[in-house]
């Protein structure tokens, strides 16, 4: 069977598993969870023109956080979208 390498963090949470931190998740906190991850499955393709400044200002803003600035953009117009509903 092939080794699999780990990273630190992946490491980390391998050792929580084994420690018994997880707990299982059923019921309603489960379709939260599977309802969140379902309402954020990206199925469409948009092209729009905008400012280049503007997006330099986002990728230095989420570049710090470790977020890519596409998801970043995804996520506004998902919350902007649930807003107005």
């Amino acid at each position: 069977m092939k080794k699999i390498k780990l990273n630190a963090e992946e490491k980390e949470i391998m050792m929580a598993v084994e420690r018994d931190e997880f707990l299982p998740v059923t019921g309603k906190a489960l379709e939260e969870i599977a309802s969140s991850i379902a309402a954020r499955k990206k199925d469409a393709t948009l092209t729009i023109r905008v400012n280049s400044k503007d997006i330099e200002c986002i990728k230095k803003m989420v570049s710090k956080k470790g977020i890519p600035y596409q998801s970043y953009i995804s996520e506004l117009i998902h919350r902007a979208a649930h807003a107005l509903t």
